[in-house]
């Protein structure tokens, strides 16, 4: 192992539950070495040569407050997404920020979400519009690249949301929640949604199916006939708060 860096921290901080250390990192991936921090006492930094220099990226940002996770765009080698979590200070204000030039400007992304600690933040990596996000009162998602925010409760309990992991070979968002669950998404259907939000009614693009030849076909004569299994999924509004269903 080799140090990439000095302190990124403020300094360690002492007391019944010492802190002063690094909380989350990622790595672009556009760049080899393109790398950005967060510490548990406000400061990012980014490094775009590995780790030979660092800057701070966080001053116009809210201070002190826990990075709980940063992340680059899939999309956009310059944008990052950050989380900010206060709840240790009693402050329950929703934290979610983007930058488009690596951290120099900053743009408030929380818009309506409720009050509740932002934990971590996804970028689709299908549809740039789509930002996943989970608190400590459920989970999230915008299809509109964080101007409006729209409650997952589907399935899924009102619980603290602390990671996100999107699979991208199976195209599935996971789920890890302050409990004893994991939850899993499709995320087919999600990922159409932003050409959808202007109809008030619509059926989805449908998954592709293989034609075999044991369509209609029995293997024994007390067996059905073998058919393939098919369903559409519908999108509509609705119609007293326009939440999307």
């Amino acid at each position: 192992w080799v140090a990439i860096s000095d302190d990124l921290t403020k300094g360690g901080k002492k007391g019944n539950v010492p802190y002063g250390t690094i909380t989350a990192i990622d790595e672009s991936t556009f760049a080899f070495g393109q790398l950005v921090v967060g510490s548990d006492d406000g400061l990012i930094h980014l490094s775009k040569d590995n780790g030979v220099s660092w800057s701070c990226i966080s001053d116009t940002l809210p201070q002190n407050l826990w990075v709980s996770r940063v992340q680059f765009s899939t999309h956009n080698p310059s944008t990052i997404y950050v989380t900010l979590n206060g709840y240790r200070w009693d402050d329950f204000t929703p934290y979610v920020y983007v930058s488009d030039d690596y951290g120099t400007t900053w743009r408030d992304i929380s818009a309506n979400l409720p009050n509740a600690p932002v934990n971590v933040v996804r970028e689709d990596p299908i549809n740039k519009k789509l930002l996943y996000v989970g608190t400590d009162n459920g989970l999230y998602v915008s299809i509109d690249r964080g101007t409006n925010w729209h409650l997952f409760d589907q399935d899924i309990p009102r619980v603290a949301v602390h990671d996100l992991y999107i699979q991208k070979e199976e195209n599935d968002l996971l789920v890890g929640t302050h409990g004893r669950s994991i939850y899993l998404l499709k995320l087919e259907a999600v990922q159409q949604l932003p050409k959808l939000v202007e109809q008030t009614v619509a059926i989805l693009d449908s998954e592709a199916i293989k034609h075999i030849k044991r369509w209609g076909k029995k293997s024994r004569v007390w067996y059905d006939a073998y058919t393939p299994k098919f369903s559409w999924t519908v999108f509509a509004q609705n119609e007293t708060d326009g939440v999307l269903t």
